[in-house]
């Protein structure tokens, strides 16, 4: 159910401009999240969930990319015609991002104190006694001992649990109204991955900070996030509450993914995984762009694209074989 919006967007789309003319990257897509809300966006790499986040964070490389339509509401604020000047105060303010691979996101030739007061001076003006006080204050909320030292250690002195536990501080020292999470999990081992994934849940439900989750771990969005918003190459194939969705899930895509998460209750030869590869973005150009995938694919999926149906238990599903059950989602 539709709360206090943080974020809204609307008919996104963002292109890339190269010698083989315009390839949509992110193609005209919709979503929102709620004040402290986790929205899932899962996908297999290639569906365009991070370009949407740095889209949202208006750090999309140009040349080549370029954000030609729809609209980035940051609590009604459209992010799409904000100067460069405004983008710099909402990032690491209003709206923070925690990058995929934490050894290449932190400087490897500044201590890790540097980075994380570097982001506290550019957002408050706090004499130096202070910005390092909730330098060490910000290590300690997300877990990490000797919280002073590290603010003289370089970031290969770190494991990679703790450089991402790093990162999450530097994304949260001043408490932003929304966090995205690219992949905050990968590279990490198994035992890592869940004090992470407990401490984004400890601050999501301490500040109502609302997180955006991206990942293509079906058992981390049933771990974390409230809703779920599947992306198969560069659309929103599907979109609802995560237990309707892992009860019912009704787009073949979302359906394949599923099938393909491992379940320990059953002993398989073979794992279930889904037939050929995500299409290269701008080569589909008639039809939906999974059917070449899809064993229920019929003539009309290859010849028009399916709008993006509501269902009778709240869902959104862009497949021909729920037209019937709703109207097309506004």
């Amino acid at each position: 159910m539709k709360g206090e919006s943080v974020l809204e967007v609307k008919n996104l789309r963002t292109s890339f401009f190269t010698d083989d003319g315009e390839v949509a990257a992110v193609d005209d897509i919709d979503f929102y999240i709620n004040k402290g809300e986790i929205l899932g966006v899962v996908g297999e790499s290639g569906c365009g969930k991070s370009v949407t986040s740095l889209s949202i964070m208006g750090l999309v490389p140009s040349p080549p990319g370029k954000i030609v339509g729809g609209e980035i509401l940051y609590k009604g604020e459209d992010l799409t015609k904000a100067s460069e000047k405004r983008m710099r105060q909402i990032r690491g303010n209003d709206i923070t991002m925690i990058f995929q691979e934490p050894m290449t996101s932190l400087n490897p030739l500044f201590t890790i104190g540097n980075q994380i007061m570097e982001t506290i001076r550019l957002h408050n003006k706090w004499n130096k006694q202070q910005v390092k006080e909730r330098a060490i204050e910000i290590l300690q909320m997300v877990g990490l001992p000797r919280a002073e030292e590290l603010l003289n250690e370089y970031p290969h002195q770190l494991s990679g649990g703790m450089r991402q536990r790093v990162m999450i501080a530097m994304a949260m020292v001043c408490n932003p109204q929304l966090l995205i999470a690219d992949e905050p999990t990968t590279a990490l081992d198994v035992t890592i991955q869940a004090q992470i994934l407990k401490l984004m849940k400890k601050l999501n439900q301490d500040y109502q900070t609302a997180i955006m989750m991206i990942t293509h771990d079906l058992g981390v969005v049933a771990e974390v996030c409230q809703r779920i918003v599947v992306m198969y190459a560069g659309k929103v194939v599907e979109e609802g509450d995560i237990a309707t969705i892992y009860r019912n899930p009704k787009h073949p895509y979302t359906i394949g993914l599923i099938k393909s998460v491992p379940d320990m209750r059953k002993k398989v030869d073979r794992l279930y995984s889904i037939p050929g590869n995500v299409p290269k973005p701008g080569s589909i150009k008639d039809g939906c762009r999974f059917a070449a995938r899809c064993e229920h694919a019929f003539d009309r999926c290859f010849r028009e694209t399916p709008e993006l149906y509501q269902t009778g238990e709240g869902q959104k599903v862009r497949c021909f074989l729920h037209e019937q059950q709703g109207g097309v989602s506004e």
